[in-house]
């Protein structure tokens, strides 16, 4: 059985996105002069990768912080298998920043 757990540390953060090849990343299109937009992790290969842009871990937590967000993710998928399964939730443990085929599925 695969456990779900959040975090709001950001070494936690960086060494679980690091260890799956991952890198902090923002959606292009919501990049503005003095905000990143929406955060992602981007892991190279996958789906997305060309709607997203790389951005400093630092970018990364200042607009984590100050959206006040915490790290939803799994370690290991249910067969035991490396997981990059991760959403950004608001501390509160609502989910936040649903990508546009979530909201497409949700009916948003």
């Amino acid at each position: 059985m695969s456990i779900a757990k959040i975090t709001t540390d950001h070494d936690e953060i960086r060494k679980w996105t690091e260890a799956r090849g991952g890198k902090p990343a923002t959606v292009k299109s919501t990049k503005g002069a003095n905000d990143p937009g929406l955060l992602r992790i981007n892991f190279p290969g996958y789906r997305g990768e060309q709607t997203l842009v790389e951005i400093s871990w630092d970018e990364f937590f200042k607009k984590f912080e100050s959206k006040n967000l915490a790290f939803l993710y799994q370690d290991t998928t249910s067969d035991g298998k490396e997981s990059r399964f991760f959403k950004l939730i608001n501390r509160s443990g609502r989910i936040v920043e649903k990508s546009k085929k979530e909201k497409e599925l949700a009916g948003v």
